[in-house]
């Protein structure tokens, strides 16, 4: 297991790359583009793609990729979480991701379309340039094969997030050539299949070099079998998901209460995380996922803005005894586990996301509260077994059964921890009741992770769920936000807005 202790100087490396490639680059608009040609390896400046590479890693830090509007779109807008925070911003907030009155121009849903087609842009130079070189060496092919990646990851939010968006998948030459009607959905799904199919097929299984966090074959592989069972293909999504299992590489390992401590980051429950940098040292690439998720409170309980808590829906989920509950939950008034900290009693939550809660030695040492440093896990290995059951268990048949009850049970096991009496193993073998104990384990195991919103939509469950919750104004149309406003004004008119806004 790999700690923050022990990649800090690996991470400062990263840093000073990507800060010198962007103090190199301020001077020049990211529109100013050269005409594309063809060249060889040696007419690349040393290390030039790579750099780009880096910049790209850089995107991903984003308050959009990684900060409170990835929170908005993917996790409060869920059944089992609130917006949180206090009564000020519950009032402006709280009705449009809550109760789904989607407004037209929102500062978060804005910040999310700009930040993930910024991130796109940052991919497209890396591409453009690796195409125009004649005979890429491997690891010109890998770089590549990360650029491709996080286009298809960006595109995948996108797509998920407003339907059908428009492709940009080439180079930016002028502030015209951005402008682009929106492409279907099965359209995107065909650019991010193309894209993750090359990932997988350049990407090496892990890298020589000490940078934590970096994308690799698993990650490619990963993301595939989310983007195939966001549309049923569970075929495909087994297939990926045992790839993922093949490497070896990956593990349930790490017990559950130590996946969200500073000390587990990069871990081997860890395939695409995240990286954050912040100390007294070097403040420049913190993130923002835990500040805006942290404990809202006074003095040496002002951890962060407190947005995305779970609700007595999600607390209500857990099966009696479940350790999983008081490694997602952290309680106001009373003192909690791990660090025996007391969290006030009257705060305008009871409840807070545990999943961001940070090591209170850390923010001594850092001089700060509110979690810079914190990476932010996007996909972690029990996901993939746990769309691995679900995906063997709706293909059926006895040899699928049994793989779907094994996937189950590794994710239930590592849970109890041991103990027996909690957690009983799973037996059935009707394909309703399995599916059933999948989509609660899914739940449960990945609460507050982002996760439960998207799995609603595509089981189709997503409108009678919110009302069994009390968001009574959920309808078919939130599945998608609507195009920001001031994108279709920007487009004269060549961005068309989604149905029913």
């Amino acid at each position: 297991m790999k700690t923050k202790l022990n990649t800090r100087p690996s991470m400062v490396l990263w840093a000073s790359l990507v800060l010198t490639l962007l103090i190199s680059s301020c001077s020049e608009s990211w529109l100013d583009i050269k005409p594309k040609g063809r060249f060889t390896e040696d007419d690349l400046p040393a290390g030039s793609l790579e750099g780009q590479i880096f910049a790209a890693y850089s995107g991903l830090q984003s308050e959009a990729t990684s900060g409170l509007p990835y929170v908005a779109v993917h996790n409060i807008r869920s059944d089992d979480a609130n917006l949180g925070s206090n009564a000020g911003d519950f009032a402006s907030n709280g009705p449009i991701y809550d109760n789904f009155n989607y407004a037209l121009s929102h500062w978060l849903m804005d910040s999310y379309w700009t930040g993930h087609y910024a991130l796109i842009n940052l991919t497209n130079n890396v591409i453009t340039a690796a195409d125009s070189i004649a005979n890429p060496d491997a690891a010109t092919l890998a770089n590549l094969g990360e650029a491709k990646f996080m286009r298809a990851w960006a595109y995948f939010n996108l797509v998920r997030a407003f339907g059908e968006v428009p492709i940009i998948d080439f180079r930016i030459t002028d502030q015209a050539s951005a402008i682009r009607p929106k492409s279907t959905i099965a359209e995107v799904y065909q650019l991010i299949d193309a894209d993750l199919t090359e990932a997988v097929s350049v990407l090496p299984l892990s890298w020589d070099d000490p940078l934590p966090g970096r994308i690799t074959q698993g990650t490619a592989l990963a993301l595939q079998t989310k983007t195939f069972m966001a549309r049923n293909m569970f075929s495909q999504a087994l297939a990926s998901a045992q790839a993922v299992m093949a490497t070896g590489l990956y593990d349930l390992s790490v017990p559950y209460n130590m996946i969200f401590r500073e000390e587990s980051e990069n871990s081997r429950e860890s395939i695409f995380e995240i990286q954050a940098l912040y100390n007294q040292n070097q403040t420049t690439y913190g993130i923002t996922y835990a500040s805006r998720q942290g404990v809202r409170g006074s003095g040496d309980w002002d951890l962060g803005w407190g947005w995305n808590v779970p609700n007595e829906r999600l607390l209500g989920a857990f099966e009696e005894g479940d350790p999983r509950k008081d490694a997602t939950v952290l309680y106001s008034g009373q003192v909690n586990a791990p660090y025996n900290e007391f969290v006030p009693a009257g705060l305008d939550q009871d409840y807070w996301n545990k999943k961001v809660y940070t090591n209170p030695a850390l923010r001594r040492q850092y001089g700060n509260r509110q979690g810079a440093w914190f990476n932010f896990r996007v996909i972690r290995y029990a996901d993939i077994v746990l769309l691995a059951a679900e995906a063997a268990n709706e293909i059926g048949g006895d040899a699928n059964v049994d793989l779907a009850l094994g996937y189950l049970e590794q994710v239930r096991a590592r849970a109890r921890g041991g103990n027996t009496s909690i957690l009983p193993e799973v037996t059935t073998r009707d394909q309703e009741a399995l599916r059933q104990a999948i989509r609660h384990e899914r739940q449960v195991e990945l609460g507050m992770e982002n996760e439960r919103f998207f799995d609603l939509v595509r089981w189709g469950i997503d409108v009678e769920t919110m009302h069994d919750a009390g968001k009574t104004s959920y309808q078919i149309r939130n599945r998608f936000l609507p195009i920001p406003q001031p994108e279709i004004d920007r487009s004269g008119g060549v961005l068309i807005q989604n149905p029913d806004y």
